[in-house]
């Protein structure tokens, strides 16, 4: 089979294609690729080169991979520090830069469905392999199966693998980021439904905040991998468990975090769902207005408008990219970046490695309540009454077949309409998809997926209404 890497690795479906060959295969190449001086696309003198961190998440058989993966590397000579148990991708990724590895590995599919695994490549500063990178790892994918590998058991005796765990140096770094004084002066009215979607992030919320004094209880926090029939992506049509459990418990509300708590949803008091564009608005305020952050808010395409009108507030620069946090992790590479993420929940801070971070978003909620003494509820409608309002929805629509995405950005660009929903039009950028911005900050953006047969249609407005009509029109487009 083709093994083919995306902006954040390679996912496919457990026992079609996602194998031990295969897991065995991919382990070889990346062993390959990392033990040549090209490895370091980004210089870091202090890496060293021969050592490797292995995690992995809850779902079917992860452990059994990560271990696997461990042997191969082990067998071709690098020193691997293997996680002791499941724990979040930004844990395991912390642990590069903190233990100098060269890189590493997590397997995990995210927020995928249970069917899938996949494999995260991370390099030496923590983030995600870059594109060359990965691209040099397909090169070096043989049809051959892995042979001759040392038996894992050995490996350990020798100390080519060894067992730790992410967590310590992991939390004592959200020390740094995050004001836990603050949260503690706040505990009493701090209570907490930590839903971890079955997934990697169980426990770290409880952990974290109970010893503050503040109350957490937890619901999905055990593994499970069919994640209870559902995917572990914090999107509403996945959380009536957590409504359910809201409405069990008054006065709580809601931190959820995916599959390998990379990205973050919420859920107020009342279970009204908080996306990934309220959070960065209400977090992006209280680092700028309690804690005087300055520097780049940076946002994919298909992120909300009210970041750009706070960065006029603030007299901030703000980058948008294409989608993907790689392309986020870039700019935080080369700039001081206050915030940056993507509509998806994958969102990062100032003095953090760059990588989406599912905890502390969660942390950085709390601290933006705690700041202002405010319920979710209010401190959602106030940000909203300065920086809104704003409603979003996005679709993913089924064609009959692929789009040819190049051909359809040059039409759906040329042909662009200068007005829609009764708005006019003002811009028309095309770096990721087309998307027309109107003249009230009002936005369509129209992405073909460059590997299936798939729409995706967003829209951003200012009224319910507004986002219909821009959402009808972008439906128009995928029957034409």
């Amino acid at each position: 089979m083709s093994i083919t890497f995306g902006t954040d690795g390679w996912r496919a479906v457990i026992s079609e294609d996602f194998t031990f060959d295969n897991v065995r295969r991919v382990a070889q190449a990346i062993a390959s690729v990392a033990t040549t001086p090209e490895w370091f696309d980004v210089p870091m003198p202090s890496a060293q080169a021969d050592l490797f961190v292995v995690g992995y998440d809850t779902r079917f058989l992860s452990a059994e991979y990560a271990a696997e993966v461990a042997r191969v590397l082990g067998g071709q000579g690098l020193r691997v520090l293997l996680a002791e148990r499941a724990a979040p991708t930004p844990a395991v990724s912390f642990a590069i830069p903190h233990y100098r590895a060269a890189g590493g590995v997590m397997i995990t599919a995210s927020h995928n469905p249970a069917k899938y695994n996949g494999i995260k490549v991370k390099a030496a500063f923590g983030g995600s392999a870059s594109d060359k990178q990965a691209r040099r790892i397909e090169a070096h994918l043989s049809d051959s199966p892995v042979q001759n590998l040392p038996k894992f058991a050995d490996l350990l005796q020798r100390g080519k693998i060894e067992y730790f765990d992410p967590a310590p140096a992991y939390l004592a770094h959200l020390q740094t980021l995050i004001d836990f004084n603050l949260l503690a002066n706040f505990a009493p009215k701090l209570n907490v439904l930590a839903d971890s979607m079955f997934g990697a992030g169980m426990g770290y919320f409880a952990n974290i905040l109970q010893p503050l004094g503040i109350a957490v209880s937890e619901i999905r926090g055990e593994v499970n991998p069919s994640f209870g029939g559902g995917a572990p992506e914090p999107i509403e049509r996945y959380l009536i468990a957590t409504r359910q459990a809201l409405s069990a418990r008054p006065g709580h509300f809601a931190l959820i975090t995916d599959g390998d708590a990379d990205r973050i949803g919420a859920m107020d008091e009342n279970g009204n769902f908080v996306d990934p564009h309220k959070i960065m608005t209400l977090c992006l305020r209280d680092l700028v207005e309690r804690k005087n952050q300055r520097g780049a808010i940076v946002k994919t395409v298909s992120t909300t408008q009210m970041l750009n009108r706070q960065a006029r507030e603030y007299g901030l620069p703000i980058h948008e990219t294409p989608v993907g946090f790689n392309y986020i992790a870039d700019y935080m590479m080369r700039t001081p970046v206050v915030i940056g993420g993507e509509e998806s929940g994958g969102i990062s801070l100032l003095g953090h490695i760059p990588e989406g971070d599912g905890i502390l978003m969660g942390l950085a909620i709390l601290c933006a309540m705690a700041a202002r003494q405010s319920s979710l509820q209010a401190l959602v409608a106030d940000v909203l009454a300065v920086f809104g309002p704003a409603f979003y929805t996005r679709r993913d629509l089924r064609l009959a077949q692929p789009i040819a995405k190049k051909e359809m950005v040059k039409r759906l660009s040329e042909q662009a309409p200068t007005a829609i929903a009764g708005l006019t039009v003002h811009t028309v950028s095309t770096f990721d998809g087309v998307k027309y911005l109107m003249e009230d900050d009002s936005w369509l953006l129209i992405r073909p997926s460059g590997t299936e047969p798939v729409l995706r249609v967003y829209a951003e407005g200012k009224s319910p209404t507004i986002v219909a009509g821009l959402m009808a029109y972008g439906e128009t487009l995928a029957a034409g």
